[in-house]
């Protein structure tokens, strides 16, 4: 019996696809994450970014 492996593609898919069912991970983390995946914008400057604003916006919140 065969067994297929997962182009690494594949995993990249399923963990970012999953990333917000990860115990502790922050639901809108998970979400930034998520969506500079999907949009291959997935870079520390945009992660970076994504987390400043994501400060910003809680802070205003406050």
């Amino acid at each position: 019996m065969e067994e297929k492996v997962k182009s690494g593609k594949e995993i990249l898919d399923d963990f970012f696809g999953n990333i917000d069912k990860i115990e502790n991970v922050d639901p809108k983390v998970a979400q930034i994450l998520n969506e500079l995946y999907k949009d291959g914008k997935l870079t520390d400057t945009n992660v970076k970014n994504g987390l400043q604003t994501l400060r910003e916006t809680d802070v205003d919140k406050d």
